[in-house]
């Protein structure tokens, strides 16, 4: 069992929870992921790492309750348990000293996102940083991002903060010259970004958080092209190239199971659904 050491909500529906242990905070790196089980009959959920704290022996991660299992999860409190975690998983993102880095995290991944933007900022990269959210009210790690960023920008879908949507980025990317770039988001922000910087052959980094089961590349469900060939996210990943990702493919798997998803989720709603508290 693994204790949930705080649980805090950033946003509606959107929560970041810090898992004691210390063996799996030891090994873990920026752009990494856990897969939770909440109980013994769950699913296996990936999520990507926000954070470790070595002191407290704890690793964090961020979710938006939108589905069957986020929605259990989002149900417990500091001081219950989740049964399995599994992690580090997948491999850590690049973080080397690139020169100016163009950051992009949308929503609940502005948490992971922050973790990798401390490590490229500790190897004397010049971060300019995007966080960016559907609305005002589900910005999250604004204040995080900010303080490692040396020019920072905000976008909402609706324009009620910041930047009407991330069209302003192609004026960005006009006036300035980067040497990488990391992207953070939903598939529809990662293409739409990607978009914007395959003109200029920028090294553009996403992380693919496509369909996982078991997250050692036995099952074959996160399968992704890139470059033309078969990859696996939580083996050959999380993190690729943007500009080499088959980003419409990518589209039509994440949709296989959204009927199931969404039946699953509304029968969660309907009957209360909750987990084993331990």
């Amino acid at each position: 069992m693994y204790k949930i050491v705080t649980k805090t909500e950033l946003a509606p529906n959107i929560y970041l929870i810090e898992l004691a242990s210390a063996d799996i905070a030891n090994k873990s790196n920026p752009g990494q992921f856990l897969i939770l089980r909440l109980d013994d009959k769950g699913e296996r959920v990936p999520l990507t790492i926000a954070g470790v704290d070595l002191n407290k022996g704890t690793v964090s991660t961020a979710f938006h309750a939108v589905g069957r299992t986020t929605k259990k999860l989002a149900k417990l409190n500091a001081g219950d348990s989740i049964m399995d975690v599994s992690g580090p998983l997948g491999n850590p993102a690049e973080v080397g000293n690139f020169g100016k880095v163009l950051l992009v995290g949308g929503g609940v991944w502005c948490a992971p996102l922050y973790y990798v933007a401390q490590a490229l900022k500790k190897n004397n990269n010049k971060l300019v940083v995007v966080a960016a959210g559907r609305t005002q009210n589900d910005m999250v790690y604004e204040n995080e991002l900010k303080s490692v960023a040396d020019e920072f920008h905000v976008a909402t879908d609706d324009g009620s903060k910041g930047n009407e949507g991330l069209d302003f980025l192609a004026d960005v990317l006009k006036a300035q010259k980067f040497d990488h770039a990391v992207v953070m988001g939903p598939v529809s922000a990662l293409k739409k970004v990607v978009e914007m910087t395959k003109p200029y052959g920028l090294n553009t980094m996403v992380t693919l958080a496509s369909l996982m089961v078991d997250g050692t590349g036995m099952c074959g469900a996160c399968r992704v092209t890139v470059g033309g060939e078969t990859k696996f996210a939580c083996m050959d990943g999380p993190e690729f190239n943007g500009l080499d990702v088959d980003f419409d493919e990518l589209v039509l798997r994440q949709r296989v199971y959204l009927p199931e998803e969404r039946m699953a989720s509304m029968i969660h709603d309907k009957l209360g659904g909750g987990v084993k508290r331990g």
